[in-house]
């Protein structure tokens, strides 16, 4: 019995990531965090013998990514080449920017949280400013009154900014009419929140007389801030979906108007619904108009049509602006009717979200 003998099995000398030429996957992540490290020690001393809340997160964030750019662009360099070097730059510039943008959406949304829940509990949200002095009280008169205001500025601006896009989009190509409303809407995007509610406090003063505040005069004000941004991005989609749609529609004999209901406005919902979202996150917020058109009461009421309401924007601002004894409590209502505000758009952009995945088009049957 002969032993047939295995011929020998080359095995690789092991190599290193840095003898090849490459970074380790695990090199820029270290930087990063060398790079951090640097920055927050510089920064430490510069505080030292401060209150630590004094210490600056955002710049410290910053000058890291300085470093950071810094100190990979030189370890490419070394190691790699110049163009991975210039890749690498590029990427972490791309990235910080990211990072830099969000900086100081994540600082608003910190600070409002950690103030607004002070008083961001059930007596905020069930009483109302009538009769209390100082301490106590809520802000339940403003979150109703901001919610009719918008909702009624949303009534009169969505139906009108949507049959404007579509006589743009559908009927209105390359007619000069056309042409003039497209100027118009441009001009209308840029009117500043306080021009609109002057154009409309002072309509109302011709037609009832001088000093008429009431509901009605804060929805209409936030309507011509809205009808812009609803024709703009309504229009952009419609114009977005497939001429063969159309055309296919057309070919059955359906007459353009039904085409327009069945297949265009069907086609292009999703973004139409983060359009209107869009307008009324712009006007939610704005204090200036509410502030000419609407006033503000201390009392609950729901009759846009007759007397002044409260609205958050208002409220957290004569909250903050004529704060009494103690001021703390003060300050506590105007950070949590800020914080109900944001929930409230936080809200309503789920519901958008919702709405708009319910009325899409069904794709492979689903």
């Amino acid at each position: 019995m002969t032993a047939t003998a295995t011929p020998p099995v080359a095995i690789a000398p092991a190599t290193h990531t840095t003898t090849a030429g490459h970074l380790p996957k695990w090199a820029p992540w270290a930087l990063l965090l060398v790079s951090f490290a640097i920055s927050a020690t510089i920064f430490a001393f510069a505080n030292s013998g401060g209150d630590p809340a004094d210490f600056n997160i955002a710049l410290t964030l910053v000058v890291g990514l300085i470093f950071y750019m810094a100190l990979i662009v030189v370890m490419s360099s070394l190691i790699e080449s110049r163009r991975h070097a210039i890749d690498r730059l590029m990427t972490a510039l791309v990235s910080g920017a990211f990072v830099v943008a969000l900086l100081p959406l994540v600082s608003l949304l910190y600070t409002v949280l950690i103030n607004g829940l002070a008083r961001f509990d059930g007596e905020f949200f069930s009483f109302s400013m009538r009769n209390i002095v100082g301490e106590g009280g809520g802000a339940v008169h403003a979150v109703w009154g901001t919610l009719l205001i918008t909702l009624g500025a949303t009534v009169i601006s969505v139906p009108i900014g949507l049959m404007t896009s579509i006589y743009l989009v559908e009927y209105g190509e390359g007619r000069r009419i056309a042409r003039g409303i497209t100027f118009l809407v441009d001009v209308m995007t840029g009117i500043p929140s306080i021009v609109a509610g002057l154009f409309i406090y002072s309509v109302f003063a011709l037609i009832v007389g001088p000093g008429t505040r009431m509901g009605i005069m804060g929805s209409l004000a936030l309507s011509v801030l809205m009808i812009p941004v609803v024709v703009r991005g309504s229009e952009e989609l419609l114009r977005i979906v497939p001429n063969e749609l159309r055309e296919a529609a057309y070919a059955l004999g359906v007459p353009k108007w039904l085409t327009i209901i069945k297949v265009v406005l069907p086609t292009a919902i999703a973004g139409i619904t983060t359009s209107i979202m869009l307008a009324i996150s712009r006007v939610i917020g704005e204090t200036a108009p509410l502030l000419l058109t609407v006033g503000i009461v201390q009392g609950m009421n729901l009759n846009m049509f007759s007397g002044q309401m409260a609205t958050l924007p208002v409220f957290s601002y004569m909250q903050a602006k004529y704060p009494g004894i103690p001021v703390e409590a003060y300050l506590d209502r105007a950070w949590a009717s800020a914080l109900t505000l944001i929930l409230i758009v936080m809200v309503l952009n789920l519901l958008a979200r919702v709405i708009a995945k319910v009325f899409a088009p069904k794709t492979n049957g689903r």
